[in-house]
C-alpha cells in the first residue's frame, strides 16, 4: 500500500469541495463527511507504516510536475520513518479532534465551513509531509498557513479575533519569504530541489549556511520560534478545537518537520545547527517563564506549545535527531489532549480565567482525570510519554558537551512542570473561586479525551526506550520538583506565598508578565513607524497626489471650455455659413425655376440681349 501513499491528501481536499460547495444542504452531516474523510487517510497511512517497517519503496513519482531547459521536477512522494510517524499523528489526532469539534461547535451558525476549514487544513498538512521536494513542500506550506489564517480569524466578527488571524498570517509571511528565498538560492547554487539531494552538496560552507539559516526562517515562523513567536498566543482567539490541531499535529508541527526532513543539509554545516540550538534555548525558556504568570487557561498552553517547540529545535541542534522527532510525536498527543480538555472546561464555565475556576475535578471527572494525566505526560513523569522523549532530549544534549544548553534544557523542563500543575491545582483542586454551573461535557467530546489520554501515556513505547540512569534520575527529580512547588504554591499556600514573591521580586515579575515587552518592542519600532509612514503617504496622496489630479481635472475642463467655443463659433459658424450660403443659392435659383414656358422664353430673351449689348460695347 505504500503506492498508494499520495491518496492520502487527496480524501480531505475531497471533504473540503463537498463541505464548502454543499455544506449548507448537508447541514450536520459535513462533520461526518470530514470525519470519514480522515478515517480513510488514517487507513491508508496505516498500510503505508506497515508496508515502509516491512521494507516498502521509500519514495516514488507520481507524475511530471514542470520541465524546461533540460531540468525536470517531478510530483513525488517520500515515505520513510519521519514522514510515516507524522502521518499517523496528524490523521489520529485530527480525525479525534473533529470528532470533538461536532460537540463543541455544534451550535455554530458556519458550522460545514468550520469543517471544510479543517479538512482543507489537513489535507495540506499531509501533503506537505509526503512531498519528496522544496516545490510541492512550499506549495502545501502557503496552504497550511492560509487555513490557520481562516481557523484563526473563523470568527472574524469579533475584533480580536480578526486581527489575531491577521497577525498570524503577516508574521508567518515573514519567515516564509527567507524559506523562498533559500529554495531559490538551493536551486540556483546546485540545480536541485530533492530532499534526497542535500545531504551530499558540493557547494562553499558560506552559501551552505546562508541556505540552512534561510529555510530555517520558514520553521521560525511556523512553528513560533523566538523572535516570531508573538503570533501564536493571540490565535488562541480562534476555536478550541483549531488551537488543539494547530499547536498539536499541523501549522506549529510544520517548522520542526522541515529541519528534521531538511537535516542532512544542516548537519553539513556546523554554524546552522548552533543557530538552531541556540534559537530553540532561548524560545524554550522565555516561553516557560510567561506560562508560569499567565492566568488564561489557552494562553498558558499556547506558551507552552511555544517552549515546547524550542525544546524540539534544541534537541535537532545538538545532533538529537531522534529524540526531537520522537519528542515532536509524543508532544502532539499530549499538546491535543491538554488543549481538548481545556475547550471542554471553556464549554462548561465559560470562561478562560482559571482563577475563576477551582474544584472542577469532582464535577467533570473525565475531563479532570484526562487533563491529569496530559499534565503528568507534559511534565514528564514516567511512566507517561513526555518523559521518555524529554529523557532522550536530555541524554543528547549532556551527551553532545553543551552544558549551558543542558542547564537551559533542565529549567525550561522544572518550569514546564511547575506551570502545568499551577494549572491543574488551580483548576480542578480547591474551592471554587465564583459561581460557576460546571457540568461534564457529552460523549461526543469525552470519548476523544480518553482515547487522547491513552496515547498520551502509552505513546513512549512506541520505540524502543533508551536508558540513560544519570539522566533519568535528574528528569524525574526536575519533574518532581516542578510539581511540587506547584502543589506548595497553590494547594498548600493558595494566596500568601505566590504574593509576597510577585513583591520581592516585583520588577522581573513584571518583565515576565508583560511577555519581556516583545510585542511593544515591535510596535515601537516597526508598527508604528509603518502606521506613520502610511498617515505620511495618505497626506501626500491628499495634498500633491489630489491637488495634481484636481489641476488635472481643472486644465481637463478649461480645455473643454475652449473646445466647446471653437466647436459652437468656428467649426458650426462655418457649416452654418456654409448652409446658408447654400440656402440663399437655392432661394435665388427657385425663382427661375417656375415651371411656365413663356418665364423661360423671356429669360431666355433677356439673357440674349445682354449677350448682344455686351458684345457692341465690346466691338466699339
Amino acid at each position: 500500500m505504500v503506492k498508494f501513499a499520495h491518496l492520502i491528501p487527496l480524501f480531505p481536499f475531497a471533504a473540503f469541495a463537498v463541505n464548502i460547495l454543499f455544506g449548507r444542504r448537508l447541514k450536520k452531516a459535513s462533520a461526518l463527511v470530514s470525519i470519514g474523510a480522515s478515517v480513510a487517510a488514517l487507513a491508508i497511512a496505516v498500510m503505508a507504516y506497515i508496508g515502509n517497517a516491512f521494507g516498502g519503496e521509500g519514495s516514488y513519482t507520481v507524475g511530471r510536475w514542470i520541465s524546461f531547459n533540460g531540468f525536470a521536477l517531478d510530483f513525488g512522494v517520500i515515505i520513510d520513518p519521519l514522514s510515516c510517524m507524522m502521518l499517523l499523528v496528524v490523521t489520529v489526532v485530527g480525525t479525534l479532534i473533529q470528532v470533538y469539534s461536532i460537540g463543541y461547535m455544534h451550535d455554530d451558525k458556519r458550522y460545514s465551513r468550520f469543517f471544510a476549514y479543517m479538512s482543507l487544513f489537513m489535507g495540506s498538512m499531509l501533503g506537505l509531509l509526503l512531498s519528496d521536494n522544496f516545490v510541492m513542500l512550499y506549495i502545501f506550506w502557503e496552504g497550511v498557513g492560509l487555513c490557520s489564517y481562516l481557523l484563526i480569524s473563523f470568527w472574524f466578527e469579533r475584533p480580536a479575533a480578526a486581527r489575531a488571524g491577521m497577525k498570524a498570517f503577516i508574521t508567518t509571511r515573514i519567515g516564509d519569504t527567507g524559506l523562498l528565498i533559500g529554495i531559490l538560492l538551493l536551486f540556483f547554487t546546485t540545480k536541485t530541489l530533492y530532499f534526497k539531494d542535500l545531504a551530499g552538496l558540493g557547494i562553499n560552507d558560506a552559501t551552505l549556511t546562508v541556505i540552512a539559516l534561510l529555510i530555517f526562517c520558514g520553521a521560525v515562523g511556523k512553528s513560533a520560534q523566538f523572535p516570531l513567536h508573538v503570533w501564536l498566543p493571540d490565535a488562541m482567539e480562534g476555536p478550541t478545537p483549531v488551537s488543539a490541531l494547530i499547536h498539536a499535529a499541523t501549522m506549529v508541527a510544520a517548522g520542526v518537520y522541515l529541519v528534521a526532513r531538511t537535516y542532512g543539509l544542516f548537519l553539513t554545516q556546523h554554524t546552522s545547527l548552533i543557530w538552531v540550538a541556540y534559537i530553540g534555548a532561548i524560545t524554550a525558556l522565555m516561553a516557560a517563564t510567561i506560562a508560569t504568570v499567565n492566568n488564561d487557561i489557552k494562553r498558558i498552553l499556547a506558551y507552552s506549545t511555544i517552549s515546547q517547540l524550542g525544546f524540539m529545535m534544541l534537541a535537532l541542534g545538538v545532533g538529537g535527531y531522534e529524540g526531537g522527532t520522537f519528542h515532536l510525536m509524543t508532544h502532539a498527543f499530549f499538546k491535543a489532549l491538554l488543549f481538548l480538555c481545556a475547550g471542554s472546561v471553556i464549554h462548561a464555565v465559560h470562561t478562560q480565567d482559571i482563577f475563576k475556576m477551582g474544584g472542577l475535578l469532582g464535577k467533570m471527572k473525565a475531563t479532570g482525570w484526562t487533563f491529569i494525566i496530559g499534565g503528568l505526560a507534559i511534565a514528564g513523569v514516567p511512566p507517561f510519554s513526555g518523559f521518555w522523549s524529554k529523557d532522550e532530549i536530555l541524554s543528547e544534549i549532556l551527551k553532545g558537551g553543551h552544558p549551558v544548553l543542558f542547564g537551559v534544557a533542565a529549567l525550561t523542563s522544572l518550569l514546564t512542570a511547575f506551570y502545568m500543575f499551577r494549572l491543574i491545582f488551580v483548576v480542578l483542586f480547591g474551592k471554587p473561586r465564583s459561581e460557576l454551573h460546571a457540568h461534564e461535557s457529552p460523549a461526543v467530546m469525552t470519548v476523544p479525551l480518553c482515547i487522547l489520554a491513552a496515547f498520551a501515556a502509552f505513546a513512549g513505547f512506541f520505540r524502543p526506550v533508551k536508558f540513560e540512569f544519570l539522566t533519568m534520575g535528574v528528569s524525574i527529580a526536575i519533574s518532581l520538583t516542578g510539581i511540587g512547588a506547584a502543589y506548595v504554591f497553590y494547594i498548600l499556600d493558595n494566596k500568601l506565598l505566590p504574593a509576597s514573591l510577585r513583591s520581592r521580586f516585583a520588577f522581573l515579575y513584571k518583565l515576565v508578565s508583560n511577555k519581556y515587552y516583545v510585542d511593544e518592542i515591535y510596535g515601537a519600532l516597526i508598527i508604528r513607524p509603518c502606521m506613520r509612514l502610511a498617515d505620511i503617504a495618505s497626506g501626500f496622496d491628499s495634498k500633491v497626489v489630489d491637488g495634481a489630479v484636481n489641476m488635472a481635472a481643472y486644465l481637463s475642463l478649461t480645455a473643454g471650455k475652449v473646445q466647446s467655443w471653437f466647436d459652437l463659433y468656428i467649426v458650426d459658424g462655418i457649416v452654418n455659413m456654409t448652409a446658408n450660403v447654400t440656402w440663399l443659392c437655392s432661394a435665388i435659383l427657385r425663382r427661375f425655376q417656375t415651371g411656365f414656358v413663356q418665364n423661360y422664353i423671356l429669360i431666355a430673351f433677356f439673357g440674349l440681349a445682354i449677350m448682344i449689348f455686351i458684345k457692341l460695347i465690346g466691338g466699339r
